[in-house]
């Protein structure tokens, strides 16, 4: 290699490696060292250098955890545990009825996953957050003496509705996005917060049709969302209970903002999606969604930007189509586990619950 050649790779190569440990040090610049005070912890998410967001919905708060694993896993294998519900138990010294397992996440650099998971019942109930490797191996995840910062959501939900002042959670392009329900007349909320945190602003008041109860609601909740791309544009595609499937603007979602969701599927009623993600397969987007009663959907989104929106009543199904996959039944939460993988947590026939890895179908 010529000395000016090597000279302009070497110039490059350094510039890229000090903008790679800038970037990093901004992620964790405003962290600080200590316990952060969970008062539970619900939905979770992962963003750049291994942070892990904990939704804390009886706080009214999200942390940003520093897991201080943000290296990727050298030959990824599938994770399986059966019966991790016991498992678990075991690991806090307590019985499988004694906990409740409330949210799922997979670290993209480390190939592990976390789980969120409440000791004890009721507002009382202790918040645990739990680490499960490649191996299966179940280890507790020190909530003392770790890189945090703690971000406080105003006006919650009140009441019987604080469970849902944080519903769901996702970090999109240096932004986290949080879904929930105020305190507030139109109690639909969804703010997108830089990371790392400031403050959180007052959010987006989101109203939507409700084809299957035929008008339109503000206060029913965003129950899991994901991000996605349409034209060019992104758009967060929200699923609220029996079962809208509502696409918003992400440039809609400014503070104080009333705007109004475009319905695009009615999924059937008597049902709750309880998370979902997006994958590719042969080309095409997909939308995988647990669902409390129809199983494992997968959606079709071949028309995303020109179907029709839905603005009366609908007796059943309409909009976008999906194919419910055959054979898997009681999954509770799902993430991406690889580009050909995703991550279930799974009921059995029996009531115990398993972590499974599953090929995208």
């Amino acid at each position: 290699m010529p000395n000016a050649t090597r000279l302009s790779f070497t110039v490059l190569l350094t510039a890229a490696l000090s903008a790679a440990l800038l970037q990093a040090a901004d992620v964790t610049s405003g962290l600080q060292k200590g316990k952060p005070d969970l008062k539970s912890a619900g939905a979770l998410a992962f963003g750049p250098e291994g942070i892990l967001f904990v939704g804390d919905p009886q706080g009214a708060s999200v942390f940003a955890i520093d897991t201080a694993s943000s290296k990727a896993e050298a030959s990824p294998a599938p994770i399986n545990v059966k019966g991790i519900d016991a498992k678990v138990a075991a690991l806090l010294g307590t019985t499988e009825q004694d906990i409740r397992i409330n949210g799922l996440a997979v670290n993209p650099h480390s190939g592990e996953a976390y789980l969120s998971v409440s000791r004890g019942k009721g507002p009382d109930a202790i918040p645990v957050i739990l680490r499960v490797n490649r191996d299966g191996e179940i280890v507790e995840f020190p909530l003392h003496d770790v890189k945090f910062a703690k971000v406080v959501l105003p006006n919650p939900a009140q009441g019987r509705g604080r469970q849902d002042s944080i519903t769901h959670l996702a970090y999109v392009d240096g932004r986290l996005f949080i879904a929930g329900l105020s305190n507030e007349e139109f109690a639909s909320r969804l703010r997108a917060i830089p990371f790392p945190f400031q403050q959180a602003d007052q959010g987006a008041n989101v109203e939507i049709y409700h084809g299957s109860h035929g008008r339109f609601e503000t206060n029913s909740p965003v129950r899991t969302f994901v991000s996605f791309e349409i034209r060019g544009e992104p758009y967060l595609l929200a699923a609220y209970t029996c079962t809208p499937l509502v696409k918003i603007p992400v440039s809609d979602l400014k503070p104080g903002a009333r705007i109004k969701g475009t319905t695009i599927a009615e999924l059937g009623n008597r049902n709750r999606p309880l998370d979902m993600i997006v994958y590719q397969k042969d080309g095409k987007d997909f939308i995988l969604m647990a669902n409390s009663s129809r199983g494992l959907m997968k959606i079709h989104t071949d028309n995303i930007d020109a179907i029709e929106a839905i603005t009366r009543h609908v007796n059943n199904k309409a909009g976008l189509s999906y194919d419910t996959i055959q054979g898997v039944k009681g999954v509770q939460h799902l993430d991406r586990l690889d580009k050909n993988h995703a991550l279930l947590l799974i009921q059995a026939d029996s009531g115990a619950l398993n972590l499974e890895t599953m090929p995208l179908p």
